[in-house]
């Protein structure tokens, strides 16, 4: 089995960079916020933590592919980096502390590139998790002050506690009322959003997340952490991985259960 080691700590590096980058212009008073052509909003910060990832890894990984939210797809290959520089722009440009840096590797392989190392950075939280393919999934400061990630054990959907992002995007898909019968056969439910119930997820403190449309550089890093954790990650069609443009991630034990559910139309 290849060995990712290097490019984890290289990972590690990128977020420490991108970190500094983000929290000088958290909250500040003359943050610049522009609207994307798809309606959604970019700041500075997002711009600027990009490009400083895509220079870094041009210098230091010149072969590798990169592509990022803001600038797209530059170079081809077998291994490609994919950046969010700001997962949660929303929370970010409002003061809201949830948001975080996105940053995986992911290599060519049957059914196209699969993730092979993770990291999510949400230095306004504190808190940092990361993967690598066949190595684990950790929490913690750094490389070498980290906690294990394990998925819950639990296996009854009533015993379960449900992550997601808003009622709009299931709606609007026409999978609403599949949605709200989860919602009802649930332990509990809460609207964490973006990176972070995948996170709760690998973590064990929530045992089930959905969300209806998304980005590859959304899901590719959480996809690697949640796996690593003994979880599953995959697109409500059921297909492993983060290409469906969707995603579900479970403890493992509830996934087709959840899947059942988010799939009906009617």
């Amino acid at each position: 089995m290849a060995d990712y080691l290097d490019d984890l700590r290289f990972a590690h590096v990128l977020a420490d960079a991108a970190d500094a980058t983000t929290m000088a212009r958290f909250k500040a008073l003359d943050l610049k916020v522009e609207t994307k052509p798809d309606m959604t909003p970019v700041s500075e910060a997002d711009k600027a933590a990009e490009e400083l990832i895509r220079g870094q890894l041009q210098r230091a990984r010149p072969r590798d592919a990169i592509l990022g939210e803001e600038f797209g797809l530059d170079g081809t290959g077998p291994r490609r980096w994919v950046v969010d520089p700001i997962d949660g722009t929303k929370n970010y440009v409002r003061g809201v502390p949830v948001w975080a840096t996105l940053i995986s590797l992911m290599e060519a392989a049957e059914g196209g590139y699969q993730p092979v190392v993770g990291v999510v950075s949400a230095p306004a939280l504190g808190r940092r998790w990361w993967a690598a393919k066949g190595h684990g999934a950790f929490t913690g400061r750094s490389l070498s002050s980290a906690s294990r990630l394990r998925v819950s054990g639990v296996a009854k959907l009533s015993d379960a506690s449900f992550a997601y992002s808003s009622l709009s995007g299931w709606e609007e898909r026409g999978h609403l009322n599949g949605f709200l019968d989860l919602t009802r056969d649930v332990w509990r439910t809460r609207a964490y959003g973006d990176f972070w119930p995948y996170m709760l997820v690998a973590e064990g403190a929530v045992d089930i997340c959905a969300e209806p449309e998304l980005s590859l550089w959304d899901m590719a890093a959480n996809a690697i952490i949640v796996t690593e954790a003994g979880g599953s990650f995959t697109g409500l069609d059921g297909r492993p991985g983060p290409h469906s443009g969707n995603a579900a991630a479970s403890n493992g034990l509830l996934h087709d259960e959840m899947l059942g559910y988010l799939t009906q139309r009617y």
